[in-house]
């Protein structure tokens, strides 16, 4: 295939690759300035937006409207919204052409040269579109449509403010696209997506890759290497539009929380016949087998707590999206700076590059989508459940990932509410089977592998008390849904001895700049000096690790939010507390836990 002269220039942002474990070289980065208009009436299209619009405003893509990054920065609603851009190809390559798109919230529709070549619902997912048939030598326009409506209860959300201002533990929205736009050429048979499933103990991961079309009398050829070495070789042939084979590696090099080990893997899509290489896709995976016993999660056979952060992936420029790379990266480090080994991406779908660093880092982290919708809704499923299984399909094969979270925090105890908790429930598993997966973290379960709940208890004999029962009886029932969360329903069916851990805790209102009730958010009465906040966090911890029934805590959270102030860092990431404080916590955090001795 003829190659794509890349398009990188100093100033276009987040020019790395956007899809790291799947990876081709012939690609053109879209990032950059487009044409954008806002559309507040919703009308556009019939007003003419892709034929011959108006656009007066440039945007820098991929920031949302809201940031600063983008060069607008307007935080008041936002129903609907148009981007435009053109491209130049001296030469269309032979095979297909597919347009990606990192994320676009919420619904979008795309044209091509005036042409709609698609849509898409879910404001989270990544999507690509095939505009082979309306691509042309020379300039070509893109157009983009994006609506959001973020207050109808019929779509996932996460921390997206509702009200025109943000409060409390809600925040800045995102409009429109915020991941990167990008542009690939691939052979007219190709290879779409792969599906990997490892078998530390076996030494082997199966894999099942799929064709972007029947490509049957082609065979498959996967190639593995540890540190440049080939220690694994297999092929298979394609029936239809997909292949299964398992491959099998001379050393084993297991991939643990902090000491990650990691395999390239090389896909190729090859003629049977000739044995021509059609296709290349490099790749990589890991061995890391994850289980549960009654007490714990374990990793490689081992008993694993998981001492994670709360993060929630905002930030003061981008809002949603990082800066940069480097960024996304430093999130991690700074997490396991203070002895974390993970965190809970909450409340929204991260984009991939997240997951890479996490993989690359050895850094365990629960995947989750956005809450927000209308639970108790007939339409529930509608909303929520095509977009959480093409999360699980995009983001199954990172090593990183431990668990699933289908929701957080449901407290309604209607029916239809316990079915659809039951009906994500066994989605996930059905499509995952290899991983834990909790239905709704903090809230009420139904049907779940795990058992956790909210607790921001700020006095730690109080939240030892709370927790004494079940050092004797694991079975004491608990209230799922958190002491400071209203009355739990009488079901003391609902805990059926799952492993049991403490999923939020902590958030603990801290900035000696500022007056809580005046300036910022935060849980419980904040600490008078950082004696008494280094004090407070290090009993806390110890009343969870020291709990041979807890088997991992989430504290909250790693940064500032806007105007919530419990963060461990500052906004901008800056340090919040001075270096015998952080000491402490990293002292604490790394405390042997009682579960890890069983």
């Amino acid at each position: 295939m003829e190659p794509i002269l890349q398009n990188f220039s100093a100033d276009m942002p987040r020019t790395d690759y956007p899809r790291p474990q799947w990876k081709r070289g012939n690609w053109l980065c879209l990032n950059g300035n487009w044409d954008f208009a806002f559309d507040f009436s919703n009308s556009g299209e019939a007003r003419g937006m892709v034929e011959n619009g108006d656009y007066p405003l440039t945007i820098r893509v991929p920031f949302c409207p809201e940031s600063k990054l983008s060069g607008i920065g307007y935080i008041d609603f936002i129903p609907a919204v148009w981007y435009r851009r053109t491209l130049t190809l001296n030469t269309i390559p032979s095979g297909r052409a597919l347009l990606h798109f990192g994320a676009v919230d919420y619904f979008c529709k795309v044209w091509v040269n005036g042409i709609l070549c698609g849509s898409h619902i879910g404001g989270y997912t990544s999507f690509e579109l095939d505009i082979t048939d309306t691509l042309q030598k020379g300039e070509n326009t893109i157009t983009v449509y994006a609506y959001d409506d973020n207050r109808s209860a019929r779509q996932p959300v996460g921390k997206q403010c509702v009200e025109y201002r943000s409060m409390a533990c809600s925040y800045t929205r995102t409009t429109g696209i915020w991941q990167t736009v990008w542009l690939e050429f691939v052979p007219e048979r190709y290879l779409l997506r792969a599906q990997m499933i490892p078998h530390a103990l076996d030494k082997a991961v199966d894999v099942t890759v799929f064709t972007g079309s029947p490509a049957s009398g082609c065979t498959l050829r996967l190639t593995a290497r540890y540190d440049g070495r080939i220690v694994g070789h297999t092929e298979s042939h394609i029936a239809g539009s997909m292949a299964s084979a398992r491959i099998t590696v001379d050393e084993l090099h297991l991939w643990n929380p902090g000491s990650p080990e990691i395999y390239d893997l090389t896909l190729e899509l090859l003629d049977s016949g000739t044995g021509a290489v059609i296709d290349t896709v490099e790749s990589y995976f890991a061995l890391r087998d994850v289980s549960l016993t009654d007490r714990a999660l374990t990793i490689n056979g081992n008993p694993v707590f998981m001492r994670l952060i709360l993060d929630q992936g905002f930030n003061p420029d981008g809002i949603y999206t990082a800066p940069s790379d480097e960024f996304l990266k430093r999130d991690i480090e700074l997490s396991m700076e203070l002895g974390f080994n993970g965190a809970r991406l909450h409340q929204r779908v991260f984009e991939e590059r997240t997951l890479y660093w996490a993989d690359m880092l050895g850094y365990i982290v629960w995947g989750e989508h956005a809450g927000g919708f209308d639970l108790g809704s007939a339409n529930a499923l509608e909303y929520f459940l095509p977009e959480w299984m093409d999360t699980i399909r995009r983001d199954f094969n990172h090593p990183s990932i431990i668990g699933w979270c289908c929701l957080n925090e449901t407290y309604h105890c209607m029916t239809l509410d316990e079915e659809v908790h039951r009906i994500l429930y066994r989605v996930t598993k059905s499509l995952d089977p290899y991983r834990p997966v909790i239905d709704a973290s903090g809230g009420m379960h139904y049907d779940t592998d795990m058992f956790d709940i909210h607790d921001y208890e700020q006095d730690p004999e109080k939240l030892a008390a709370y927790l004494a029962p079940m050092r004797e009886d694991a079975r004491v029932f608990h209230s799922p849904i958190g002491r400071y969360r209203g009355p739990a329903p009488k079901r003391p069916d609902l805990y059926q001895g799952q492993p049991y851990w403490v999923s939020e805790y902590g958030g603990t209102f801290w900035n000696p700049h500022l007056a809580k009730d005046a300036d910022g958010w935060g849980y419980g009465d904040g600490p008078k000096t950082e004696e008494d906040f280094a004090k407070r966090y290090e009993e806390l911890t110890h009343v969870l690790l020291s709990h041979p029934r807890v088997c991992g805590f989430c504290y909250t959270q790693l940064t500032d939010i806007e105007q919530e102030q419990n963060g461990l860092y500052f906004y901008d990431r800056t340090r919040k507390l001075p270096d015998w404080v952080y000491d402490r916590i990293r002292t604490a955090n790394t405390a042997a836990a009682a579960v890890e001795k069983f």
